[in-house]
């Protein structure tokens, strides 16, 4: 992104921010992350991992949320290859693959039920990943950072649940790029990220009827 599109994104956040609601929202909670279609004789499984982060509200019953996440994500990987010449069957590898990454995402809501005590709210929208780290835990699998793209466009999707101060939220986040990169031995692995998160966070700001 350029200086002039960062310069234009600030100076419309800043007259939105004059006129409408505006709430800041820290929050943390629970990821988990696997991928889709596994490449002949690998598996993946979702494991827990975490996420920290903020974002803020731009309106009242229709409204734009910004955020920045920093989260650790955690895939089981098990690896099936056949057994060395002369010998029978085949061995398995498992191990854990760990991916710390920075979300940025920018997302629309719309505010379903809305109460002195209680809200719901639904939101969409994209959100792009910014790769800092990979590590398998065992170092059975043998793939790094270099093996992965180190920017991924996502489509998230999510709801809301705001209870006086505090804010619960369950997303959904499906890949739109590739994990892997096009290189001779992972070009054919179409693999995307597949998300399921949980946050818990606090509200912070106007929130008038």
């Amino acid at each position: 992104m350029t200086m002039k599109k960062i310069l234009i994104t600030l100076t419309m956040v800043s007259s939105m921010a004059a006129v409408a609601q505006v709430q800041i929202n820290p929050q943390a909670g629970l990821t988990f992350q696997s991928l889709t279609q596994a490449p002949d004789g690998i598996n993946y499984k979702a494991e827990m991992g975490w996420q920290l982060g903020v974002d803020a509200r731009f309106g009242d019953e229709l409204f734009i949320q910004p955020g920045a996440f920093l989260g650790r994500s955690v895939t089981a990987i098990t690896q099936t290859v056949t057994a060395p010449s002369g010998s029978t069957g085949s061995i398995q590898y498992e191990d854990d693959l760990v991916r710390t990454s920075l979300k940025l995402r920018a997302l629309l809501g719309y505010r379903v039920l809305d109460t002195y005590q209680f809200d719901i709210r639904l939101m969409a929208g994209p959100s792009y990943d910014v790769l800092m780290s990979v590590d398998d835990r065992d170092d059975k699998l043998g793939w790094n950072k270099g093996d992965f793209n180190t920017g991924l466009w996502n489509v998230e999707a999510g709801v809301g649940f705001d209870m006086g101060l505090f804010t619960l939220a369950p997303t959904m986040t499906f890949g739109m790029s590739r994990a892997f990169k096009d290189n001779p031995t992972l070009s054919e692995v179409d693999s995307k990220y597949m998300s399921y998160g949980l946050t818990i966070g606090v509200n912070i700001g106007n929130d008038d009827e």
